[in-house]
């Protein structure tokens, strides 16, 4: 198993400050900026009798909160992510009265042999 949340946490925090990023729902969603990063699923892909797991399948739910159009913060978002290796799979607005909000998903497969991060 591989976990990356404390990576990508730390690339959106280098960007967004880390008040800006946490992983509940944010207090401050209304004044700028606020990023919420869940972890939706971390599961074994490939099991080696011997090994054990081989490769995990990683998936995280990156939600951009705003007081104005999002579309500038989700770029960096995207760059962060895409930097560490992971593939975007999803983007979309959501419908939330008084704010923008995104939502935005990506995901990664992990290499635990080869300490590798991957997508198909």
């Amino acid at each position: 198993m591989k976990a990356m949340k404390d990576v990508i946490y730390a690339g959106l925090s280098e960007v967004f400050g880390a008040e800006k990023v946490s992983d509940e729902y944010p207090y401050q969603w209304k004044q700028g900026t606020a990023i919420q990063l869940t972890e939706e699923q971390n599961k074994v892909l490939e099991y080696d009798s011997t090994a054990g797991e081989t490769k995990s399948y990683l998936r995280y739910r990156i939600d951009v909160y705003g007081d104005k159009n999002t579309s500038h913060d989700v770029l960096k978002v995207n760059k962060v992510l895409a930097g560490i290796g992971f593939k975007r799979t999803d983007c979309m607005d959501v419908p939330s009265p008084g704010l923008h909000h995104k939502l935005m998903r990506y995901e990664a497969i992990y290499d635990l042999e080869n300490d590798a991060l991957y997508w198909e």
